[in-house]
């Protein structure tokens, strides 16, 4: 998936305009790079399609260092995209049900897993999947 059709399925998703949903798909995907434990962003990148892993490797630090918290997550997402928590939570819940389509399950977890709790800004990351026995 590039990401242009990233951007389309996170739009789809969450309501947003195109250029919102890129500016919110960027954020989340650098923000989540803050957070990753057990391992370099670099190697969650390589797990992601495409175009959308170049947000994963090596985004600029935040100031203050690592996002602690669903209420930090969103706030940061929310300044770097430019929109309003309800915005990007909303946008936060897209990307996650797009990134759970693009990969596959056990990739999905795996990047689930190298967040720490509550990684996700509070969304819940893992909707129910058709392959989960």
């Amino acid at each position: 998936m590039r990401f242009p059709r990233f951007v389309d399925a996170v739009s789809r998703r969450s309501g947003l305009p195109p250029e919102q949903a890129a500016a919110v798909a960027r954020a989340v995907l650098q923000t989540m790079a803050e957070r990753v434990t057990g391992g370099p962003a670099d190697d969650l990148a390589g797990q992601l399609p495409d175009e959308v892993d170049d947000y994963l490797a090596g985004p600029a630090a935040a100031p203050g260092g690592s996002v602690a918290g669903p209420a930090e997550f969103l706030r940061r997402v929310g300044e770097r995209a430019g929109v309003d928590e309800r915005t990007a939570r909303v946008g936060t819940g897209a990307v996650f049900a797009t990134l759970r389509e693009a990969l596959t399950v056990a990739e999905f977890r795996e990047m689930v897993t190298r967040l720490p709790r509550g990684g996700s800004g509070g969304i819940e990351p893992v909707p129910p999947s058709p392959y989960d026995g």
